[in-house]
This record gives structure tokens, sequence and C-alpha cells, in this order.
């Protein structure tokens, strides 16, 4: 008997978060669903300067803290992509890729992903200088010009923290003026990097391995510009943030959806589906900003309350937060895989180390790092000086130290082709098919540990279908993601294909800090993560998840 829970959220951004909170502040039996690591689009926003009550704060700090303030209150998270929904009877049923879930009520809160532009070139070049999170990619266009496209809120805000790279960032606005708030269209219209042209389209973008022109319009006078970049070997960067698209299809016979695909709601974030809830950027709204959405999580988790009160006294299934365990498979908390964000700071500092010590601790047997350095250079002596540290932590993870061409049979055995590299050997003793060639900082010491976790067991609990999903693969598959440490997207896609490596021996993960390896990203033309190389043939770039990487490897 599959386990039935008073309320399903699906999707974790601010709105399933909220919504979280207020549900498991009431004690209602609450499970929380994404496809994606939990946070939303505010995990890419560099700054939070607009939420009551908090003067500064990064997207993904804030939401991480409203992560563990939701399982505070004894709410669980699964991490898995929705394949169907059944919400017509009283008990609302959810297929995953890990496993099916049902509940009395849902709230849908999957939120929306970026729009695309529509412009020439935006296909072909993107990854290759045109991009759509300014956080992620930002530094590659370091003393470069940069275009950002859009006169909203998130246009501007992004604009300005590309000043902080680029030697001058141009807005390009369709309107005769911006449609945010005054205080941020004055920061800009006075910012000495920024120069605005308003009434402007972008057309057309391209060169060769990465961007060498653009081709405007102004819509009111028809004149038509050029950028050129000033020397054959420069490129520049375009940056679009022009809405986002509703992610709505998976329930759309379910549920009924507007002509713009979003979900119409009540005032108690209602749907025309008894006992199903919608809110955040999933509904039609004049306003999406973070305290919007935060309001509909709290509205629609307070209204389901309300529900499920009377429902369950119909049903007969006693009071909230009654329906008993189920016993599910104990795995990393979502806190506990991501044990550190922070920037410029030592990557085994004293609060580090106190949350790693009890992960590594759970490791069920003893694995290996070999690490392959590139003689005394200071890049390796960083590596080396990082894993010794590392190892330190616990006697459950061995490090060798090996300089290139000194074995050359363990060399081949681990298929290094790029140095310095870490190997992880299983426990006995065999390279695993996970690779990483960089410091595992940033966000990436996330995937680290994930990748340690999993090979040494007792690792993430995958669901049957997703396991046979990974093992249908039948033919040898190298994924070499190219990775910055301040990417919020880039370590979900790193995790997935370790994933699919632990469980396949015939697929192979890399994690590339580009920033480290210039040759790897110039051989590409990365200027955006992350980046997916196949078989060191093929490249795609953004965010993708375990069906996308399947369909990558030929699965």
């Amino acid at each position: 008997m599959k386990e039935l829970y008073d309320l399903i959220i699906i999707g974790s951004g601010s709105a399933g978060m909220a919504a979280g909170i207020y549900a498991g502040r009431s004690k209602l039996k609450t499970l929380v669903i994404d496809r994606d690591r939990a946070g939303g689009q505010i995990k890419i926003t560099s700054e939070v300067e607009n939420y009551p009550g908090i003067l500064n704060i990064s997207g993904e700090e804030l939401s991480q803290a409203m992560r563990r303030q939701a399982e505070k209150f004894g709410v669980k998270f699964r991490q898995a992509a929705v394949e169907s929904v059944d919400l017509a009877g009283d008990i609302k049923k959810i297929r995953t890729a890990e496993g099916d879930y049902e509940a009395l009520a849902v709230i849908i809160a999957t939120g929306s992903v970026p729009r695309k532009l529509g412009f020439i070139g935006e296909e072909e070049f993107r990854g290759r200088g045109i991009g759509y999170c300014a956080t992620c990619d930002g530094e590659f266009f370091t003393g470069m010009d940069v275009f950002v496209i859009g006169g909203g809120l998130a246009a501007a805000e992004e604009g300005i923290f590309l000043t902080r790279y680029a030697r001058k960032v141009t807005m390009i606005v369709r309107g005769d003026g911006f449609s945010c708030p005054q205080t941020i269209s004055e920061r800009v219209l006075a910012h000495p990097k920024i120069e605005v042209k308003f009434n402007t389209e972008l057309r057309e973008a391209g060169g060769d391995a990465v961007l060498r022109y653009a081709e405007f319009v102004n819509n009111r006078s028809g004149e038509r510009w050029r950028y050129d970049v000033r020397e054959q070997k420069q490129t520049f960067g375009v940056f679009v943030f022009v809405g986002y698209i509703p992610q709505s299809a998976e329930y759309a016979q379910e549920v009924r959806i507007d002509e713009r695909g979003y979900i119409p709601t009540d005032e108690s974030m209602g749907t025309n589906v008894e006992g199903v809830y919608a809110a955040g950027d999933i509904r039609p709204k004049e306003l999406r900003q973070l305290v919007t959405a935060v309001a509909d999580g709290t509205i629609a988790a307070t209204s389901a309350e309300k529900y499920l009160v009377g429902k369950k006294e119909r049903l007969g299934l006693g009071e909230l937060g009654e329906l008993g365990e189920s016993g599910e498979r104990d795995e990393l908390s979502d806190e506990e895989k991501t044990p550190v964000t922070r920037q410029g700071t030592s990557l085994l500092d004293d609060s580090l180390k106190e949350q790693l010590v009890p992960i590594l601790e759970r490791l069920e047997n003893r694995i290996g790092l070999l690490a392959f350095l590139e003689g005394s250079s200071g890049f390796s002596e960083e590596l080396r000086s990082f894993l010794s540290e590392f190892a330190g932590l616990t006697d459950k993870v061995e490090v060798e130290f090996l300089n290139r061409g000194e074995d050359a049979v363990r060399e081949k055995e681990a298929k290094i082709t790029l140095f310095p590299a870490v190997a992880v050997l299983g426990p006995d003793g065999v390279y695993t098919g996970v690779q990483f060639h960089g410091i595992p900082g940033g966000h990436e010491i996330n995937s680290f540990i994930l990748a340690l976790y999993n090979a040494a067991g007792p690792g993430q609990a995958v669901g049957e279908e997703t396991l046979a999903k990974i093992r249908r693969v039948s033919r040898k598959v190298n994924f070499k993601i190219g990775v910055s440490l301040s990417c919020t997207l880039c370590p979900d896609v790193v995790t997935l294909a370790q994933l699919m490596a632990l469980k396949n021996p015939l697929i192979e993960a890399e994690m590339i800090d580009v920033a480290h390896y210039p040759d790897f990203k110039n051989k590409y033309g990365i200027m955006s993560v992350p980046a997916i190389v196949v078989n060191d043939e093929k490249v795609v770039f953004g965010k993708k998840n375990l069906e996308e990487l399947l369909e990558l490897a030929g699965g």
C-alpha cells in the first residue's frame, strides 16, 4: 500500500517552499516533489534585496534557508520528475520516475522557465555567447562588451550585476521605458557602465565558433545598426531576459489551462478541480516576484488545510498528519547534499569540516581517490593540499597521488586524458567512471560529496524504472561537463551524470572547472555553463534532467 500524504506540493521554488512551511506548521503530512534541487528560479539570482525584512541575501542562500525551515516542520522532499498525474478523485495520484505517491490535496507550484526571443542565431550560439543566467556565465565576459535584452525587473537587475565583469553593458529595450520599479530603472540609467537603447530590438547575432557581430533595429524609425567586435579574436555576450514560459504541460488534461499556458485560480489559489491548488509563477498574475510567490504559496497551503479538515472527516481518515509512516529509505537530506555554497573562503574551514564529518561517517565502504597531478604546478599543489586535508576528515576515503606519466597503466585504466585529474575508485579499487578536474569547491562540493556517497554506499535511492533506463544505455558514453564554481545549475547536471556512471559501467562522467582548463574551454567554444561534451564531439549547453541526459547517451 502506497503512503498517503495529506498534501503533495509539486515544485520547490519560492511558492512551493512557502506552502511547505505553512503546511508543516499546520501539522499536515506534506511531501514536496521537484525534478531539480530545491530552490527554483530564485537560486540563480545573485542578490535579493527587495524581500521585506532582508537587506541583502543571495538567492541560493535564501532558498536553502526556506528548505531548512520547511524540514524543521517535518516536510519531506523528493527529487523526482513528475511523469503523470491523476487529480480527479478524492485520492490524488502522482507518478514520478522514482515511484508513485498519493495525497488528499495537491498544490502545483512548478513555476516557469526563461523564454527565448527567437532572433537569428539564438539557438546556434547558445552557450557560445548567448546566455540566460548572468550569475552562471557572467564571469566568462570579463572585460568584454555585453548586451542585455529586456526591460523588466530581471533584465534591469541582471544588467547591473553584469557590470561587475563587463567592460560595458548595453540594455536593449523594445519599448520606450522600463517595466520595473522606478528605483531600479534609475540605478540602471545612472550607472556609468550601462548604456540604454529604447525602442530597439535584436534581429540577428552571428560569428564563427563564438559571437562576432549583432544586428539591431529601431522599431520606430526602422533604422538598422550593427555591432562588430573590434578585433577578430574578440567576442562579446548577449543575455536574454524577456519573460518566462509556464511549466504546465503535464497538467493540461487535469486542470484548466488558459490560452497562455497558465493555471487560473480563485483568490484561495483553488483551481477548477476540488483539492487542487496552484501557486506562484504558474498562475496568471500581474506581478511575478518573490514576495508574490511566497504569498501565493501561503494562501494555497492554508486553503488546502481547510479543505483537508472536511475531506478527512468525510473519508474517516482521522486527524491531520495521522496517515502513518512508510519506512522510506533514509538518505542524505538536501541540507547535507548542499554543505556549502560560500565563495571566496577556505574550502575546508572549520564550519565546513563540521558539516562534512557526520556525512562522511555515513559512508558504508572504504573508497579511494586517485589523483594524477601535473608535477609541481601551482594548481596541482593546491589540489594536493585540498585532497590531503579532506582525507584527514575520515578513514573511509584513501587518497593516492601520482604525477603525470608516473604510472601509465593506471592512467590508462582510469582513462585520464585531462590533467590534473581525480578519479573516484570503488570499494574494490576499480575506477568507477567518475572524475573531477579541478578543486570541487563552491557549488561543486555538493556533487563531489554525492559522488562519494553513491560510490561508497548507501547512496541515493533510485527507482527501479530509472535504474532500468540507465542500464539500457548499451554504448560507451563519456560526459565531460564544463562548470563554473559559481554556477547553481551545474551541480544537478554533474550529479545526474555521475549517478549514471556509477550505475552503468559503459558511462563516464567528468566534472571540469573551465576556469582552470582554458584549452578545454577554447576547444569547444564554451561561454556558458553547464556545457556538456558528449564523447568529445557533440556539445550541448544548459541544465538537463535525467531523461535528457539519457537521450544524449543514446539510452
